[in-house]
C-alpha cells in the first residue's frame, strides 16, 4: 500500500529531477555563489540553488580578501592581501589563469561598467592600480587617500569612490580624467563601498557603528545612521513588497541590521541573528534571499527575507570576508 509519505517523497524526487533536466536542456550553469576566505586562501564555489559546496579554488596567492564577477559570469577576480596580487580564474574550469602584481596589501577590486578594466585599491601603497583585463596587465596608477580600503563607481561610471581607512575619507575620482574630484569626510575606518538601488554610494564605517550615503548628484554626505558596533558590508533586498531594505551586517553583534532607506526615516526595522562575526553579504537579484558570511564561525548563512527563516548554513573556508555570485 502506498501512503501520502511515499507520494509526497516520490512527488518531490520527480520535481528534483525535472529541474535537473531542465537545467542541462537549458545549457545554462545555475546562479553560483563565490566566498572568498581569507585565512585559508581559498574561494568556495556553491550552488545558489541547492546550496551545495561544487568546489574550492585555489588562487595561489595568500590572504583572499575581496572578490569581483565579470558581467558575463566567465571571470573572477580575487585579492590577495598577503601577496598583493590580484588573480584571475576561469569560472567554468574554476582554476586560476593568471596572477598580477598590483601593489602593497592589494585589498579590494572593482571592474569598470564595460569590464575593461579593474580597479584593485592596494592599502600599503595608497593607490589604485587599472588592469587591463584582456591582457591582464598594469596601464595606470593612481594615488588617492591613504590606506584605500572600499571601491566603486557611480550607476553611470563617471565617477569611482575609494574609501580610505588612514584618513577617514571617500575619495570621489573622475574617471575620465583620472583625477581625484574632492575628499568626503565619513568616520572611523571606512572599508567596502556599494552601489545603491538608488544609485546612491553606500558605504559602512568598520571602525565605528554607522552607516552613511553619499550621493552622486552633489557628491556630498547625505546621510548617516548608527546600526550597531563594527558594521562591515551592505546589500538591498525585499521584505515582502516592502523594499528595498539595506541589509548590514554588524560585525560586532553577529546579527545583520534591516534598515529602512527612506530618505526622511532611515531606521533599523529588524535585526536577524546569524553567525559569529558576519561580514561578506549580497542579494540574489530577485532581491528575496540574502547570503551572509560569517568570518568567526567559517560558514555561510542563507535566509529568505521574507520570513527571516534560515535556509543554510554552508561550512565555507576560514575567515570568509566577500561574497559574490553569478547571475547566470
Amino acid at each position: 500500500m502506498i501512503t501520502r509519505a511515499a507520494i509526497l517523497v516520490l512527488s518531490l524526487s520527480l520535481l528534483s529531477s525535472c529541474a535537473e533536466l531542465e537545467k542541462k536542456l537549458s545549457g545554462k550553469t545555475p546562479p553560483r555563489v563565490f566566498v572568498a576566505n581569507e585565512s585559508s586562501n581559498s574561494v568556495t564555489v556553491i550552488d545558489a540553488l541547492t546550496f551545495k559546496v561544487i568546489a574550492t579554488v585555489d588562487p595561489k596567492n595568500f590572504s583572499t580578501h575581496d572578490l569581483a564577477l565579470s558581467r558575463d559570469g566567465t571571470r573572477l577576480y580575487a585579492t590577495n592581501l598577503a601577496s598583493g596580487r590580484l588573480s584571475v580564474i576561469d569560472t567554468k574550469a574554476l582554476e586560476t589563469i593568471a596572477s598580477i602584481y598590483t601593489g602593497s596589501r592589494c585589498h579590494v577590486v572593482a571592474l569598470t561598467n564595460d569590464n575593461r578594466f579593474a580597479w584593485v585599491a592596494n592599502i600599503g601603497d595608497d593607490t589604485i592600480s587599472i588592469v587591463d583585463t584582456d591582457g591582464f596587465r598594469i596601464v595606470g596608477t593612481l594615488a588617492v587617500g591613504k590606506g584605500p580600503t572600499g571601491l566603486t563607481f557611480s550607476r553611470d561610471g563617471s565617477f569611482a569612490y575609494v574609501s580610505n581607512q588612514g584618513d577617514k575619507t571617500v575619495a570621489v575620482v573622475d574617471t575620465a580624467s583620472y583625477q581625484v574630484i574632492k575628499t568626503i569626510p565619513v568616520g572611523s575606518n571606512p572599508h567596502f563601498l556599494t552601489l545603491g538601488p538608488d544609485g546612491r554610494i553606500w558605504g559602512a564605517n568598520s571602525g565605528g557603528n554607522d552607516i552613511y550615503v553619499i550621493d552622486p548628484a552633489t557628491q556630498t554626505k547625505v546621510a548617516t545612521f548608527e546600526v550597531g558596533p563594527n558594521p562591515q558590508q551592505i546589500a538591498f533586498a525585499y521584505k515582502g513588497m516592502v523594499g528595498p531594505n539595506a541589509y548590514v551586517t554588524v560585525s560586532g553583534a553577529n546579527h545583520v541590521a534591516v534598515v529602512s532607506i527612506n530618505n526622511t526615516r532611515m531606521q533599523v526595522v529588524e535585526r536577524i541573528p546569524v553567525g559569529e562575526k558576519p561580514n561578506g553579504i549580497l542579494a540574489n537579484t530577485e532581491g528575496t534571499r540574502i547570503y551572509v558570511g560569517n568570518e568567526g564561525s567559517n560558514n555561510l548563512h542563507v535566509i529568505d527575507t521574507g520570513t527571516n527563516a534560515l535556509l543554510a548554513t554552508v561550512p565555507v573556508g576560514l575567515k570568509p570576508i566577500r561574497v559574490v555570485m553569478s547571475r547566470n
